[in-house]
């Protein structure tokens, strides 16, 4: 065995939400690709010391799971990444000379394969879908506000994305709920892993939830706690990134 594949992610310090959404596409990658070795990294040491501390559970980052492969061996290394938009914690994985796949969010065809089977089906009249991107202070946070213009174009004009950390945010989403008079909103993570974003900043009973928030605007809320590494499309994109960059080499 002498090719390797790490698959990055930001981390999350969720069990369940690990197992449906990283290790799932994980297991993808395992399966399709047996002659290789595949490793997981996080990209975030925050989330790695977290896990080691609390339930001695050692995540390689990106570094160590290079050193592990070189280790063992390998000559030929890829690194798929499962990040949404190609921001900070994406640009991490470029700085070194290997092959990088894209991210969710990368290529026209990828918005609408989002915009075409993720939460069209939904909503009835006077509903609304909101979705919660963890955003960023990156020029690539503007990705969230493309697939957001395509939904509307699609004509699915009641699907929102707003943000956590980025220029969207919820309270500019309530304008537009209000506006086209909403009586119920869907809330879902726009983020891979329904992690601590999704249940505490988005689904909590806590005053600042994007929840609570939108109940005290007079807004019906229902709650879908699922990640996008759920979702079958969401799988096919990153497996289909992935086989790109393993086809140039």
């Amino acid at each position: 065995m002498k090719k390797g594949i790490i698959v990055a992610s930001f981390g999350t310090t969720y069990e369940d939400t690990r197992k449906l959404c990283i290790e799932s596409i994980e297991d993808i990658i395992r399966e399709k690709y047996r002659d290789y070795l595949v490793l997981r990294a996080f990209t975030s040491q925050m989330v790695i010391n977290i896990l080691k501390k609390r339930d001695n559970i050692h995540v390689f980052n990106l570094e160590e799971a290079i050193r592990d492969m070189e280790n063992q061996g390998i000559e030929d290394i890829y690194i798929q990444p499962l990040h949404i938009i190609p921001g900070h914690e994406y640009e991490k994985l470029t700085k070194y000379n290997l092959k990088v796949g894209l991210p969710l969010l990368s290529l026209e065809e990828d918005y609408m394969k989002i915009v075409e089977n993720i939460g069209i089906s939904e909503l009835g009249n006077n509903e609304a879908l909101v979705f919660m991107g963890h955003g960023s202070d990156h020029e690539a946070d503007e990705s969230y506000e493309i697939l957001e213009n395509l939904y509307h174009k699609k004509g699915f004009t009641n699907v929102f994305i707003g943000t956590v950390e980025g220029s969207k945010t919820i309270e500019d989403i309530i304008k537009e709920l209000k506006e086209k008079n909403i009586k119920k909103v869907k809330l879902k993570p726009f983020m891979l892993v329904a992690g601590d974003h999704a249940v505490n900043d988005m689904a909590s009973e806590d005053d600042d939830s994007w929840k609570s928030i939108l109940e005290r605007e007079g807004f019906q809320v229902e709650v879908c706690l699922k990640g996008l590494g759920e979702y079958k499309i969401t799988q096919e994109i990153f497996l289909e990134h992935f086989e790109k960059i393993i086809g140039e080499k």
